[in-house]
């Protein structure tokens, strides 16, 4: 029986590796720029690179949209960081500056900030609204990664 392979994208160069999903654990690298394909850190993306992500990865892909001049935001961002660290592979974590990403921000949404969407397959499935801690993160996202 051949093993399932997921896509994933290289969060260096944006090129869609096909990863079996039994080496997802085992620290694989990008088949074009030999870089690993998770560091365990969030990944700051424009409109662009976002809807890559959002239309290649076969795992869901977190998003924190998020604004510099927001506290909350500021609190939120260490337990962002702690997040990707424990849920890569098994997910992307992805931030989104909105001032400068609007029109992304505008046709996802986004009403306040923070705001975190979990997608998977570029289908939203699920929304928070406003700062969270790890623990309460981790509660909400890890269903969905079964």
């Amino acid at each position: 029986m051949p093993q399932a392979q997921l896509h994933i994208v290289c969060p260096h160069c944006d090129a869609v590796n096909r990863v079996p999903a039994a080496r997802l654990e085992a620290g694989p690298k990008c088949g074009q720029c030999h870089r690993p394909l998770f560091t365990g850190q969030p990944l700051e993306v424009d409109g662009r690179r976002l809807e890559t992500h959002l239309a290649r990865n076969d795992i869901p892909v977190l998003v924190d949209f998020w604004a510099t001049w927001c506290g909350p935001c500021r609190m939120m961002a260490p337990v962002f960081q702690q997040a990707a660290a424990r849920l890569e592979p098994r997910a992307r974590l992805l931030k989104v500056e909105t001032d400068r990403e609007q029109s992304v921000a505008a046709r996802l949404g986004i009403r306040s900030i923070p705001t975190l969407i979990l997608f998977r397959h570029g289908r939203e499935l699920d929304r928070i609204a406003g700062a969270l801690d790890l623990g309460a993160l981790l509660g909400r996202v890890q269903p969905h990664l079964a």
